[in-house]
């Protein structure tokens, strides 16, 4: 079993700057992948980035040039550095990882309990 926990949400103004981080303990063997989605009210859930043990990056488009995602592979976390921050970024933030257990042949998804990032204007 992995857990995740999250920290470094928060309220900040427009314009201003916000780092998330994610670590996964427990029962690690193989990460594939670890990322930030995010959730809005009354919105479905979003990838808002996401790095590959591979080193692919992808990034919503509307983050492109603000966020930077990263990772520290030996401490199992992941970091999201958004600045620039606009009220339209206001949601609940959740760590995503995919990890494939040892002996299992299938990769299995984990989410972080949430952090709220509230952008005032």
């Amino acid at each position: 079993q992995v857990q995740l926990v999250e920290s470094g949400g928060g309220l900040v103004q427009t314009g201003g700057s916000l780092r998330l981080s994610c670590s996964a303990s427990g029962s690690i063997f193989s990460i594939y992948a670890m990322g930030w989605f995010r959730q809005a009210p009354g919105k479905e859930r979003e990838l808002v980035a996401r790095t590959t043990r591979d080193g692919t990056i992808n990034y919503l488009d509307s983050v492109k040039g603000r966020f930077t995602i990263s990772r520290d592979t030996a401490k199992n976390t992941v970091y999201l550095q958004m600045n620039s921050l606009k009220p339209e970024d206001t949601a609940v933030y959740y760590c995503n990882v995919h990890h494939k257990p040892h002996g299992d042949s299938a990769v299995r998804q984990y989410w972080g309990q949430g952090t709220q990032v509230t952008v005032s204007s």
